[in-house]
């Protein structure tokens, strides 16, 4: 196996163009948070936890070590004092056992937590939680 193969997959990376392709996930996320840099009512915190990729054992260790969750949302805000956690999917994509147990954890905690397939849910789900205002030109 060659040293660019990925150790799960046995495959070579894609070109940038074929993994961006792939990952229609990505299109989304670039999306929302463009939305929220134009959008986000005042005084909304938003960010994305860099949590996913694959990851060698070791520095996987690491970083669990370090406090990383495993299925943790894709968009985190922060507004008046509350949080609320936005997982994104493509278009017929599905959560995964541990996103659901995540999600469940942090709505047992308190936060906000929607799942949106697709960027038109996405939005519809931000504005309706009030981290974005105005309207989408």
């Amino acid at each position: 196996m060659s040293a660019t193969k990925d150790k799960v997959t046995g495959e070579e990376p894609a070109p940038w163009g074929a993994r961006h392709r792939r990952r229609p996930e990505d299109a989304i996320q670039r999306a929302v948070f463009q939305h929220l840099r134009t959008r986000a009512a005042p005084g909304v915190f938003a960010f994305h936890p860099a949590n996913g990729g694959y990851r060698k054992p070791v520095e996987a260790a690491i970083m669990k070590g370090l406090g990383v969750v495993a299925g943790v949302p894709d968009v985190f805000a922060v507004h008046n004092g509350r949080c609320f956690a936005l997982e994104l999917k493509a278009e017929g994509g599905r959560v995964t056992d541990k996103q659901l147990a995540t999600i469940a954890a942090l709505r047992e905690a308190g936060a906000f937590v929607g799942i949106a397939e697709g960027i038109n849910r996405a939005i519809a789900c931000l504005e309706a939680w009030g981290l974005l205002v105005g309207r989408c030109q």
